[in-house]
């Protein structure tokens, strides 16, 4: 996945895998790997990933790889079980009768792994950090319900700290919001609301992200960029301890590679199967596999300043088209074999709420002649130059259903659709943040709890953190801001769904599918995928 050392061995590695048409980051790992391949409680856990976009800091990570480190390494007020349920963790309580105010009480005996107490100024001022506009947080918004936010994250405000937030003492604070919301208590165990220990306010963000401090279940022992992460279990962590002695995160240039090394003993879990091994993969697997219905989408995003993609009547129109033109089914059954679902709108059949009958939704079915007449509309308000480019990242098992729906566009609409492939993901994920990408770009989402407004909030409110589309329509922000302050979970999943008929209409992204997800582990090791498809890491044992 990543830019490669030790070059000797990773062409040792090559040879040996017989992967001779991929460079793989194994192959620079596995010396290090088989040093700790034990078996037992003390084993090793060595898992696929990819080198993370940016330092470790809660509030500072979108994206996956980052993702499921900071889960290994931090534990926050709850934590979701592997069913998706959530659990008091760090807090004894999180106390509230209108959704708007909140006491929260820690327990007295938890510790970062620095030996450090966590307490209830740990949460306010890391949580202050976040949403502070000076420190150009990528999770800034999680904090936007918390009074006093938009006082933070006014550009050039002297303000520090948000007014929703008080220490009554050393393990109670309040949160106080600006208006109910039935979702704020749920989010409490995603990652940005971690606390951050002392010691990050003193090193600064950019020192501690590369060896970060936290209070979870295992502690950092090495990061070797592009290579590996290790992690050892954290014995003093006062939760559920870990079934196994650490993670070894070992970073792929391609899922082949990884599933290569899967087979010959060099990998122990694996969350993803590459495109290749999905026809074959219950025959050689068997009870290998790892197989269930998880919070996972998979879509392509076209930015707004995209020439001809703008939201107005044109733009519209042309996405509309792109979407029609695409054949869900048939690209699941030849690449997938089966093991994804047509999206029918923007979040996932697992999550509570999913409507497969909301109205609009013809505009992610595939109707080719209608899409041609939508393109055609639109070629008379403004008539089509250049190429349609299609941005995706070659380490992630993407290219054959990228090519799939470049010639579904291209052979519909009669166009320019071309592939434009990146090496790594952060490639991508780093043109997308600085809103310089120059075409539409894959795009997935893997829930950070388990809720509708989980999809729509972060991905499509003017001010989500994760908008790759650049999307702001007034409607849809007044849509979702309502389901968020109903007073039951029945009449807020009803709301979130109006809110999808608006993106049904505008597609500032083009839904493709959600996941069953299918993943595997090796010989002699136990693991589960979890709710919303990473493997149950803490629970996988070997031996």
């Amino acid at each position: 996945m990543r830019t490669r050392s030790r070059r000797w061995s990773a062409a040792r590695a090559i040879l040996a895998t017989a992967v001779a048409a991929t460079l793989a980051v194994s192959g620079c790992s596995m010396e290090g790997a088989r040093s700790v391949n034990t078996t037992g409680p003390n084993a090793i856990i060595r898992a696929f990933a990819g080198e993370p976009q940016n330092g470790l800091v809660p509030t500072n990570t979108n994206e996956q790889m980052g993702g499921r480190l900071l889960r290994a390494l931090f534990t926050g007020l709850y934590e979701y079980k592997a069913d998706g349920t959530l659990e008091l963790a760090n807090a004894e309580a999180v106390d509230t009768t209108d959704n708007k105010h909140f006491t929260v009480k820690l327990k007295r005996d938890w510790k970062f792994t620095d030996g450090t107490p966590v307490k209830a100024s740990n949460y306010v001022r890391a949580w202050n950090f976040g949403a502070n506009v000076k420190n150009l947080q990528l999770q800034q918004d999680f904090f936007a319900p918390i009074d006093g936010f938009a006082d933070v994250a006014k550009k050039g405000s002297a303000v520090e700290d948000m007014r929703g937030l008080k220490v009554v003492d050393d393990y109670t604070f309040t949160i106080d919001l600006t208006e109910p919301n039935i979702d704020f208590k749920l989010g409490l165990g995603h990652y940005p609301f971690m606390p951050l220990p002392d010691v990050f306010f003193t090193e600064g963000k950019d020192k501690f992200g590369q060896n970060p401090i936290g209070n979870g279940q295992y502690k950092m022992t090495q990061w070797r960029h592009n290579v590996q992460a290790d992690l050892v279990r954290n014995d003093d962590y006062k939760g559920e301890k870990p079934k196994n002695g650490g993670l070894s995160f070992i970073f792929y240039a391609t899922q082949d590679a990884a599933y290569t090394d899967l087979g010959s003993g060099n990998l122990d879990v694996m969350e993803i199967l590459p495109p290749s091994a999905q026809r074959s993969y219950k025959k050689v697997l068997g009870d290998r596999a790892m197989e269930r219905s998880t919070a996972q989408t998979q879509a392509f995003s076209i930015p707004e300043y995209l020439d001809h993609f703008r939201y107005d009547e044109e733009g519209r129109l042309r996405r509309q088209a792109i979407s029609m033109s695409i054949d869900r089914s048939l690209i699941i059954d030849k690449v997938f074999f089966g093991s994804r679902k047509p999206a029918l709108e923007f979040t996932a059949r697992s999550i509570p709420g999913w409507n497969p009958d909301i109205p609009g939704n013809d505009n992610v079915k595939y109707n080719p002649e209608k899409a041609r007449q939508l393109w055609a509309q639109a070629n008379a308000i403004r008539p089509w130059t250049g190429s349609f480019q299609f941005a995706y990242n070659t380490d992630g098992g993407h290219q054959t259903w990228v090519e799939a729906v470049c010639n579904q566009i291209k052979n519909t609409l009669g166009i320019d659709a071309v592939p434009k492939p990146y090496a790594t993901f952060k490639q991508i994920r780093t043109e997308v943040t600085a809103k310089s990408l120059t075409s539409g770009a894959r795009t997935g989402w893997q829930a950070d709890y388990p809720s509708l407004l989980n999809f729509l909030g972060p991905q499509y409110l003017s001010t989500g953190s994760s908008n790759d589309a650049v999307y702001a329509n007034p409607e849809f922000d007044a849509k979702v801001h309502a389901a968020e302050q109903a007073v039951d979970q029945a009449t807020s999943n009803r709301l979130a769904n109006e809110a999808q008929e608006i993106l049904l209409r505008d597609l500032p992204i083009i839904p493709l599918w959600d996941y069953f997800a299918v993943g595997a582990r090796g010989e002699g090791v136990q693991s589960a995928l979890t709710w919303n498809g990473e493997a149950d890491y803490a629970n996988t044992t070997k031996g």
